[in-house]
């Protein structure tokens, strides 16, 4: 039986589970403890063949503001080295691949503000579908920091096309759902009212599949992605992301 956890809320019927990041406060800014806690869950859910779909919703009125900065901040004054960050920079990589790999389709339901790292969470997901008006965007260049976390840059270059994205995260520039589908970003567009029936439209015949026909189809399908994209280098991400950090707070420091 799955429980609540602190940043999660957790509701289960079934073959079906749904996972919501419940942090509103913050607009469910993915911290450190949000990994912790998605990556408990999704490793469990891998061992319970029983469970053929998982939502990964957010509560509030977004889906997800992107990474915690403020806890960014916090460790990056407690150690310049930004060491820190390379251990959660792995954790990411550890969640993106979880929601990729694990055994049940994943299903992203996406609802106002999309940014950063909500949307690589999403963007992992089997199957993506939006409110028709929400927003989604790629801040981390603006930010000073480079678009590695969790793996989600070839994912996104693969899933959307590499001229489109250069352009969305070299301008930082918000789009809407319907841009999103557009991309593949989203697969679907609905009224946010319409989000969970279109879900259940999608959740129903996969139910009613065979376990080993799903566990064997969802392993060819990323099978397949995997080897179009030969010479991935994203297990680099966690180390150009903490070497960024720390040349710019080095160059900071210069400066004052």
């Amino acid at each position: 039986m799955f429980k609540d956890r602190k940043t999660l809320h957790i509701t289960g019927n079934g073959p079906e589970l749904r996972v919501e990041l419940n942090s509103p406060e913050t607009g469910n800014a993915i911290s450190e403890e949000i990994l912790d806690d998605l990556l408990a869950v999704l490793e469990e859910v891998h061992d319970r063949p029983e469970i053929r779909v998982v939502v990964l919703s957010g509560a509030g009125p977004d889906f997800c503001l992107g990474g915690d900065r403020r806890e960014f901040t916090g460790q990056l004054a407690d150690d310049p080295t930004a060491s820190r960050l390379r251990t959660i920079g792995g954790k990411a990589r550890r969640v993106c691949d979880a929601l990729a790999t694990t055994t049940a389709v994943t299903i992203a339901r996406l609802h106002g503000q999309v940014m950063g790292a909500g949307l690589a969470l999403a963007l992992f997901c089997d199957l993506r579908i939006g409110a028709s008006d929400s927003r989604f965007r790629l801040p981390e260049l603006a930010l000073g920091i480079p678009a590695a976390w969790g793996g989600s840059l070839p994912r996104l270059l693969h899933e959307a096309g590499a001229a489109r994205i250069r352009e969305l995260i070299l301008t930082g520039n918000s789009f809407d759902a319907a841009r999103a589908e557009q991309l593949s970003v989203l697969h679907r567009v609905v009224p946010e009212i319409e989000l969970d029936d279109a879900i259940d439209e999608w959740s129903r015949p996969v139910i009613r599949r065979s376990a080993a026909a799903l566990r064997a189809t969802k392993t060819l399908l990323n099978s397949y992605s995997a080897a179009s994209r030969l010479g991935d280098t994203t297990l680099l991400d966690a180390e150009l992301l903490t070497a960024v950090v720390a040349a710019g707070r080095e160059k900071s420091e210069r400066r004052r």
